[in-house]
């Protein structure tokens, strides 16, 4: 309440009271909405995500790419995706069934090897380079560096089914084709042709010789031969944008950081040594002379004996201060860096001296949340397609003889695919508690099996053919039908 509305006051509190309220009316509910001076520099605007994006997507996925290259903490978090998403691979079980209801064991197990086969580099690749796995595991670190990450799916007579695919960079889209006018009213945005729901129609690829230089064309592919892996979180967003964009200043401003307290470090470390004389000056004509002191130079060397000239003293120079505490301020960046990822701390540091066992296990869980929620991402987008595409070649091409295939492909192209698995903290209290959890109906074996990257069926196989030798040689080590 100003001077003006304490005066009101004494005449009329109730006048002086609405004035109040109305000027807090008008000054708005959210101090983040308003425009005064300690807002003064936040300036924005609101525009669509293809808005925002379109100018500084390059630029970021340069400088994502130039700390994964150059920045070990970058390569933590990225490596952090890498072997707790895919880790050894994301695994295929068929689950087609009979007539009956049940599972049609052989024709599964049929569908599985050949499935397995084909995932070596020199049937999935067209390059013959990368296995599946590898191609899983590349995915998940393009998506994390550059945002994105394009398949193409190839049709060759190579392999044991005529369908490969070809691992292509998002740079190759050609977003020059954007001033081109509407084609059969599709607009082309990012180099990705569009009709009037913002679907794909098709990509605009560029064409490069084989030494990797652009040959000026560019190539228009149907969209049901890309595979186009990127994460949206907008509405009106259309191509991809670095997740890594909102921690690449942090990575940097670390680095910079590490950087100097190495070069103060180095200084700290130096022994300087300086030789006074009554008359400056040397002579011969091998002899150093510092042309603004007039001193000649010298360098010393471990263990090294020199008898001075009369007249010259010696004044050693040890550097004094000691060096920045940096292990809290890294610690504390590397903890921001990775909650912006969705990791804790210890993923990214494997500083485990701050947990105990409920703290580290809390966060374990946390990171596993994030690491599913990326695994069922690459299931959905990547995966599914693949296999999907995968079944109906090894059909086309006699590999699998289903002969009522067309008539009933939903039932055929059923499956699941099995993440890789997470040790656990305490082996004793998790298998404890699945123990428990098993007897009183709360669990299921497929689902325990494959929380760790297990397939239950063969858990089972292997666990009877085990009991068998086991009754076989008389052995009695428990957990099976020979206990007792």
């Amino acid at each position: 309440m100003n001077w003006l509305d304490k005066a009101i006051s004494v005449f009329s509190p109730a006048w002086a009271y609405r004035r109040v309220a109305w000027r807090n009316a008008l000054r708005g509910f959210y101090d983040s909405g308003e425009i005064d001076r300690l807002n003064s520099r936040w300036t924005t605007i609101n525009a669509t995500a293809e808005q925002t994006d379109q100018g500084q997507r390059d630029i970021i996925r340069a400088r994502a790419r130039d700390l994964e290259r150059n920045s070990d903490i970058a390569e933590a978090i990225i490596g952090a995706f890498e072997r707790n998403v895919v880790g050894a691979g994301i695994r295929v079980q068929a689950k087609v069934t009979k007539d009956n209801g049940e599972e049609d064991d052989e024709l599964n197990q049929q569908i599985e090897n050949l499935f397995n086969d084909w995932c070596r580099a020199r049937n999935c690749d067209v390059t013959g380079q990368q296995s599946f796995q590898e191609m899983q595991a590349m995915a998940i670190r393009r998506l994390i560096v550059d945002g994105g990450i394009i398949f193409q799916k190839v049709y060759t007579n190579s392999g044991i089914v005529p369908f490969s695919l070809q691992a292509r960079e998002v740079d190759e889209l050609d977003t020059s084709m954007n001033s081109l006018p509407r084609m059969n009213g599709n607009r082309i945005v990012g180099g990705i042709e569009l009709d009037q729901y913002n679907k794909p129609v098709a990509y605009w690829l560029k064409q490069f010789t084989p030494d990797g230089f652009w040959t000026g064309k560019s190539e228009r592919i149907d969209a049901q031969r890309i595979i186009f892996l990127w994460k949206k979180t907008r509405p009106t967003q259309i191509r991809e944008i670095s997740p890594l964009a909102k921690t690449l200043p942090r990575i940097r401003d670390v680095n910079e950081f590490v950087e100097a307290v190495s070069v103060k470090e180095r200084i700290l470390a130096c022994l300087a040594v300086f030789i006074t004389k009554q008359t400056p000056g040397g002579l011969g004509r091998n002899v150093k002379v510092d042309q603004q002191s007039g001193y000649q130079q010298r360098t010393i060397s471990p263990g090294m004996i020199q008898e001075l000239q009369p007249g010259e003293s010696v004044q050693a120079v040890s550097p004094s201060g000691q060096a920045s505490n940096a292990k809290d301020f890294i610690s504390i960046q590397q903890r921001l860096a990775g909650s912006g990822q969705g990791l804790s701390y210890e993923a990214i540091s494997r500083d485990m001296s701050q947990v105990n066992y409920s703290s580290a296990r809390q966060g374990l869980l946390e990171d596993q949340r994030t690491y599913s929620m990326w695994q069922q991402f690459l299931i959905e987008h990547f995966c599914y397609e693949v296999y999907t595409e995968f079944v109906i070649s090894a059909v086309l091409s006699g590999k699998l003889n289903i002969p009522d295939f067309w008539q009933n492909k939903q039932k055929y192209l059923k499956h699941i695919w099995i993440p890789p698995g997470w040790s656990w903290i305490d082996p004793m209290k998790e298998v404890s508690a699945n123990q428990v959890a098993l007897e009183t109906g709360q669990e299921t074996l497929e689902k325990i099996c494959a929380e760790r990257g297990m397939d239950w069926r063969e858990v089972l196989k292997q666990r009877a053919k085990e009991v068998q030798m086991m009754n076989e040689l008389g052995i009695n080590i428990g957990g099976g039908s020979n206990a007792g």
